[in-house]
């Protein structure tokens, strides 16, 4: 396999691919609001953040009441400013959105406001009396973290359970380094856990050194923030092969990796999958230096998951898109030098091949076609489709066991949903243990 070292390749790899705002370039934006009655930008907001008001908060120098405003319904606003698709959410149904003018630039708003509280290492939130409830959260990503902020500044005291290193979950492990450029992920959790009553145990793994049963029997609550921890396969030939990667696992590589070292692309990467997964890791790897970078999805553009601005921004980096192929095989002695495709075309609805194959040189292959629930240690829990089964209250099948996240089905797969979830189960968990 051909590779060069990040170290050698371009800087810019670990840079915000949309700077911050200054003072002066916020305020001329937060200007452009029109503070909206009954805004529809607020109900497009996955967490209902009041979108005008923190923006009048900008307006008129408010800086604390701004960020204030934020976090109290979302937590993790800081991330969110980052990588919400604020595209298809709140700036997409902007009033200012029209064939004249662009959206308020809500996000980049809304990282101006939070970004500075965060950095003074306050924290504009405290805890109400102490319940005696333990409540046991398991994974320390947006949903288990949103959730622990919520029942702690409630009053409970909960343990959180993390089977890696770091706390993030996605936000460390799985979005690309110039969404979350620097050490953002990890401040953010700290700033979190300034709210006290939450201790965070890491190395601990739901079906390793951890049981529901003994959670259940060890605490007055679980809440389960897992999270979809198994990537899918592609199920052919030579995916074994030296240079074929889990896209996920890539990108965790690059950030885990400090200043690049040690880090390697391949001159011609191929990545499978059309998600912002899919997105992010063939950006990564123009950026890290690789030659040709193709992204290869099964169906047409319209069908990616991934928006139309990572596509366009897949596009502006020089990564080749091609549509309508799907992997049949992947070449190689050992290692990977090439991948077979097969043209498909949607007939009535649905995917089939044209039997007209094609091969792409490749000495890395980087797979991004969805994860999985990793399903040990889930007996007892309802699942359908992949996913824990739970009710409008986010409770499971288990009596005192609730879930939220990508672990389960409640809309979209985006951190901002995640958030959600934490925060309303956190509320369902406060009305379970004061009336049980």
């Amino acid at each position: 396999m051909t590779v060069i070292s990040a170290v050698d390749s371009q800087t810019s790899v670990y840079d915000d691919l949309v700077p911050p705002l200054t003072p002066m370039q916020a305020m001329a934006e937060a200007s452009r609001c029109l503070f909206c009655y009954d805004a529809p930008c607020v109900r497009a907001c996955p967490t209902s953040i009041d979108i005008p008001v923190f923006i009048r908060g900008i307006a008129t120098g408010n800086m604390k009441g701004a960020a204030t405003t934020i976090l109290s319904s979302n937590i993790m606003g800081g991330t969110c400013a980052r990588v919400c698709p604020t595209e298809i959410l709140c700036e997409q149904v902007c009033v200012r959105n029209t064939a004249e003018e662009r959206p308020v630039a809500i996000g980049r708003l809304q990282r101006h406001a939070v970004d500075p509280l965060i950095a003074s290492g306050s924290h504009p939130f405290t805890r109400a009396a102490p319940t005696g409830k333990r409540v046991a959260v398991v994974g320390a990503g947006p949903a288990g973290l949103s959730c622990a902020h919520g029942l702690a500044r409630l009053g409970h005291d909960v343990t959180v359970f993390e089977a890696k290193p770091k706390s993030g979950g996605l936000n460390e492990y799985g979005l690309a380094a110039y969404k979350m450029a620097g050490d953002f992920a990890q401040r953010e959790v700290d700033f979190i856990l300034k709210i006290g009553g939450i201790t965070v145990e890491h190395g601990r793994r739901l079906g390793g050194d951890l049981t529901l049963a003994g959670l259940r029997r060890d605490f007055d609550a679980v809440f389960l923030g897992v999270g979809l921890g198994e990537s899918n396969r592609l199920g052919i030939p030579g995916e074994e092969f030296l240079g074929v990667e889990d896209a996920i696992t890539f990108i965790g590589r690059l950030r885990q990796a400090p200043g690049g070292a040690g880090l390697f692309v391949g001159r011609n990467v191929v990545v499978i999958g059309g998600g912002n997964t899919a997105i992010d890791a063939a950006v990564q790897a123009r950026k890290l230096g690789a030659e040709e970078v193709t992204l290869v999805y099964r169906r047409g553009r319209g069908q990616m998951r991934a928006t139309a601005w990572e596509q366009e921004l897949a596009l502006t980096h020089g990564v080749i898109l091609r549509t309508f192929a799907e992997p049949v095989r992947i070449d190689g002695d050992g290692r990977v030098q090439g991948i077979l495709f097969e043209k498909t075309r949607l007939e009535g609805g649905r995917l089939v091949g044209t039997g007209e194959k094609f091969s792409i040189a490749a000495d890395m292959v980087l797979k991004a076609v969805g994860q999985k629930l990793a399903v040990r240690e889930l007996a007892g829990i309802d699942l359908a489709g992949g996913k824990i089964v739970v009710d409008p209250a986010y409770r499971t099948s288990m009596a005192g066991v609730f879930a939220g996240g990508d672990c389960i089905a409640s809309g979209e797969d985006l951190t901002v949903q995640s958030v959600q979830d934490g925060k309303l189960a956190a509320l369902s968990i406060h009305s379970f243990l004061m009336t049980a």
